[in-house]
């Protein structure tokens, strides 16, 4: 593999890039689930998601913020060069580009083999599990003759467990010398319908896994994790729910809280509005001061975690 071209798909989520495209945009999502009948989403969830995004600027910088994630990861694996064996690529989910789209365009640039990356660290099925099947979906209606190889999850990669404990302790620091110490962390991740449960889905355990390495490098003492950003739909999501948690701490006392969204390697809607602005106002109504970990971004430290992580598979596929 490591004579030949190699191709590297990075997958996530996807968002809109024009209020326009908000209602197809969900849509897309809710044909996904077959538990809602009714796929077309109603005016009311149209405007809200539209006002969320006017909220934090009007659109969700995850798109622009992966492609430069995937530019800085070809740049690495090709030794600080822009041009190598190694093409890192971008597919989306739920909208442009796609999945689809992405693996269109790797089969055309001549890519028989490669490794695909979900952007995020904690594996579940209804998740990553989604992104690998329409990956492969995607292959079989390119009709060529190519292999992914895909990173499951890398939630307790040491590497990775190192720089979220950094940020951790850049956001203690953040806060008023007298609500530093034992300040308790709240790692939150997607919520996902709680029926994942009945499969023994290892996402939540993942999660578990990764507050537990972060907090043993961070020297915190108290830490939970909570689901955020729940579906509007007609079925039961995770517990407990941020906001719940929140609520708690502060009727235990608490005045201050570190927020930690593991679960996420971008700045994005979930991250920018559900929690800068919601969690935020909640946690003032509650008397309390709350500080988020920064995101990665095209940080280096996330930009190495996927190096190493494509290099390893790159060369177990030799191997193998």
């Amino acid at each position: 593999m490591a004579d030949e071209l190699v191709g590297v798909l990075l997958m996530a989520y996807g968002t809109p890039e024009h209020p326009d495209e908000v209602e197809p945009y969900l849509t897309h999502i809710r044909e996904h689930y077959t538990y809602i009948r009714d796929k077309r989403p109603s005016p009311e969830m149209v405007a809200d998601l539209k006002a969320r995004y006017e909220a934090i600027g009007g659109r969700s910088p995850l798109l622009s913020v992966t492609r430069q994630q995937a530019e800085a990861l070809k740049r690495r694996l090709n030794g600080g060069n822009d041009d190598g064996p190694y093409r890192v690529y971008v597919g989306m989910k739920h909208w442009h580009p796609f999945i689809d789209e992405a693996v269109a365009q790797m089969a055309a640039d001549g890519v028989r083999r490669g490794i695909g990356v979900a952007l995020t660290a904690q594996y579940s099925r209804m998740s990553v599990g989604g992104y690998i099947h329409a990956a492969r979906e995607a292959i079989k209606r390119a009709g060529v003759s190519m292999e992914l190889d895909f990173v499951e999850h890398w939630h307790d990669r040491p590497r990775f467990l190192d720089a979220l404990a950094r940020r951790v302790v850049a956001a203690r620091e953040r806060l008023p010398k007298d609500l530093q110490e034992d300040v308790p962390v709240v790692f939150t991740a997607h919520s996902l319908p709680a029926r994942i449960l009945e499969w023994n889905d290892p996402y939540p355990r993942h999660m578990e896994e990764t507050a537990r390495g972060v907090s043993e490098r961070a020297g915190v003492r108290r830490w939970s994790v909570a689901w955020q950003s729940a579906g509007n739909t007609p079925v039961a999501w995770l517990e407990p729910e941020l906001p719940d948690v929140l609520e708690g701490l502060a009727k235990g006392g608490d005045r201050a809280v570190i927020v930690c969204p593991a679960g996420f390697v971008a700045d994005h809607l979930e991250v920018l509005y559900d929690i800068d602005i919601e969690a935020q106002k909640l946690a003032a109504r509650l008397g309390m001061e709350l500080v988020r970990t920064e995101s990665f971004n095209a940080d280096d430290d996330l930009i190495g975690v996927l190096a190493e992580l494509v290099r390893e598979r790159a060369i177990e596929d030799v191997i193998r």
